[in-house]
């Protein structure tokens, strides 16, 4: 497939406060992409966008909570009003909480999957419209390694990239024959505020979340290769080799994974309320 130009074809990014959806609005805006930077903290939102245009990028930032389907439809309206069009949609904003199932409540799940599962859906929704009457675009769905194996404590967060991948998945057989990509990305940790946050349980470190990281990875990484496959499109961007290849093993030889994990001797958190964690995008509210 030829290298598609991304020069003035517009994005909108979903979480683009911080971390990995920071870093890619970033190299898109290098591309030549104009910039939609949508999140809830309208302050780093303007910084992000003034270090763009600095650069000589084109950058609107506008607020957004994904979670309100009229917020998401807004962010597609401003992309079309202030740069002409839209060519792509990428899905970023999330959050996550340590907690095993025992001692979570439904509030919980229900709000983690309203915004992880639910805000994709959202932002997907309000641009796929412009996306099918153009025949031309790129949906990019932010979900993560652990879409393909889940870890303790961690199970409603690994439920919503796990739906989200499948999502992708589906939503990419029925748009390619209309012209649209649809592609997941499967970071694995990133040198973000999650990883910082998901330091510790009750005060004590996460041997599960320590395993990870000797495959910590700066978020600058995976923005490149979302760029990479906006210009060349794939089903799924992995930044991580050695990671692919164990979610694969995993799915071949689960008693291994279980082996592993016990292994690790994962701590369960003490706490009835456990810290919350910004995934990398956006924090719970």
């Amino acid at each position: 497939m030829p290298k598609t130009s991304l020069q003035g074809k517009p994005i909108c990014i979903t979480g683009a406060s911080s971390g990995i959806g920071a870093a890619t609005a970033i190299a898109c805006a290098r591309a030549g992409m104009p910039v939609v930077l949508a999140a809830r903290r309208t302050d780093r939102l303007e910084a992000l966008a003034d270090q763009i245009r600095a650069s000589g990028g084109q950058a609107l930032p506008i607020a957004c909570d994904v979670t309100d389907p009229d917020a998401c439809r807004a962010m597609v309206d401003a992309c079309i009003a202030q740069f002409g069009s839209i060519f792509s949609v990428f899905a970023n904003a999330g959050y996550g909480f340590i907690q095993p199932f025992h001692k979570s409540t439904d509030d919980e799940w229900r709000g983690i999957f309203e915004t992880n599962l639910w805000g994709t859906t959202n932002a997907i929704r309000a641009a796929l419209p412009h996306l099918l009457h153009a025949r031309s675009g790129h949906i990019l769905i932010c979900s993560s390694c652990l879409a393909r194996f889940a870890i303790p404590n961690y199970g409603h967060y690994c439920a919503t990239k796990a739906a989200q991948a499948q999502l992708a998945t589906s939503m990419r057989h029925e748009l390619r024959p209309l012209g649209v990509h649809v592609s997941s990305v499967h970071p694995v940790g990133t040198a973000t505020e999650f990883f910082e946050v998901s330091q510790a349980i009750g005060g004590r470190p996460d041997p599960v979340i320590q395993q990870t990281r000797r495959f910590i990875q700066p978020p600058e990484r995976v923005a490149k290769a979302i760029v990479r496959c906006l210009q060349r499109p794939r089903p799924e961007v992995w930044t991580s080799l050695p990671m692919r290849a164990i979610a694969a093993g995993i799915t071949l030889c689960p008693t291994w994974a279980d082996w592993a994990m016990r292994r690790a001797r994962p701590v369960e958190p003490e706490s009835e309320g456990a810290p919350g964690l910004d995934v990398d995008r956006e924090p719970p509210a």
